[in-house]
């Protein structure tokens, strides 16, 4: 909340300043930053990237999904098997643990590697004023989003995506669909003039466009204030990005687990000190309640459990869905109703006229 707060402050200081003090702050002016410059602030800037899902390596993935209470469990009564001389016992464990990590290990990997190339199929670029040297002619070229840096002056037009938060210079006609931020699909019209008022939120200040709106119609040009994460649209993304929580499935998994495990710790005392106490083999006592431990785990639920996510993600790929963690296809399909934004955000926000049926199913002039 403090780096929203910082973000939002920021943002309301430049809608007040007038150009003048806008490009003293930002140390620029109408004609452009210099390459060089632009340069340097992208080094101490950052990319114009918004918060992504930290990437893992690999093999830290694939530690992680050993890692659990399940198949740590089941490891560690391998071992007991091993040592009491259940060798093959030992090894089916083992190869159970092995077939369904690896197996929700390369469905994952799969599903990463297919959204990557979709992002990579995606390039946008912004129409920037910058010089290639000092007292240079300044130029208006296309550049990769991800080259902006506070400073740029930045043109749009309609269809263009805002490529970071702008401060505007002049605006003609200029109206700005906001739905990504506010989930209102009506454009808000901009304007390039000081504000002088005080307004209730961020989204109405007028004189600023904010990065992952894009413009309906008109034209403006525009300074960039902030860009990637620290952008308005960047500290909502950062909120999001942040590590998952854990899903009821991987709950109720782990708590069925930990059942075992306080059955286990009962039940396997309980038969050596009985076997033990009537037999009087301790020996002999100690190999039964392993074998009980070893009995009572359940060996194939992990690859059981995998077997069927990965089925359902591979279903749900042949109705060209991704899907990145296995175990939220159970939480899916446990939804009773699915809510969605329907104001323009996830939908084109245009009504169409399919058909025109009565009740019997066949086109009726009277309905239409």
């Amino acid at each position: 909340m403090g780096e929203e707060r910082k973000i939002s402050d920021q943002l309301r200081q430049f809608a007040k300043l007038d150009v003048d003090g806008v490009f003293r702050n930002l140390k620029t002016s109408f004609d452009g930053l210099e390459e060089s410059d632009a340069r340097k602030r992208l080094n101490r800037y950052g990319q114009n990237f918004i918060a992504d899902v930290k990437k893992r390596h690999p093999i830290l993935i694939l530690l992680s999904l050993f890692l659990n209470p399940l198949p740590l469990m089941l490891l560690a009564l391998s071992l007991v098997s091993f040592f009491t001389g259940e060798t093959r016992g030992a090894e089916v464990i083992i190869l159970m643990v092995f077939l369904s990590t690896t197996l929700a290990f390369v469905q994952e990997s799969r599903s990463n590697r297919a959204a990557e190339s979709l992002r990579s199929l995606v390039r946008t670029t912004a129409s920037v004023k910058r010089r290639s040297a000092y007292g240079a002619t300044p130029a208006i070229s296309e550049i990769e989003l991800s080259l902006l840096v506070p400073g740029d002056i930045v043109h749009l037009s309609a269809g263009d995506l805002v490529p970071a938060d702008l401060r505007l210079l002049s605006a003609k006609d200029l109206f700005v669909n906001q739905s990504s931020l506010t989930g209102e699909s009506m454009p808000v019209e901009k304007y390039a003039k000081q504000m002088d008022a005080p307004v209730s939120g961020d989204s109405e200040l007028f004189n600023l466009c904010f990065m992952g709106t894009h413009v309906i119609s008109g034209t403006a040009i525009g300074v960039v204030v902030a860009t990637g994460k620290h952008t308005f649209f960047g500290s909502i993304a950062a909120t999001i990005a942040e590590d998952k929580e854990q899903t009821d499935f991987d709950l109720g998994v782990q708590r069925y687990i930990w059942l075992i495990i306080r059955i286990m710790m009962l039940m396997v005392p309980a038969v050596f000190l009985i076997n033990g106490l009537a037999k009087g083999n301790w020996i002999e006592a100690l190999l039964f309640a392993s074998a009980v431990a070893v009995g009572l785990a359940p060996e194939m639920l992990p690859m059981l459990v995998t077997i069927n996510l990965a089925k359902g993600g591979i279903e749900m790929s042949r109705k060209k869905v991704i899907v990145k963690r296995l175990n939220a296809i159970q939480n899916f399909g446990a939804m009773d109703i699915l809510c969605v934004d329907k104001t323009g955000t996830l939908t084109q926000d245009r009504v169409i006229l399919e058909k025109h049926v009565d009740i019997s199913g066949m086109e009726s002039e009277w309905v239409l």
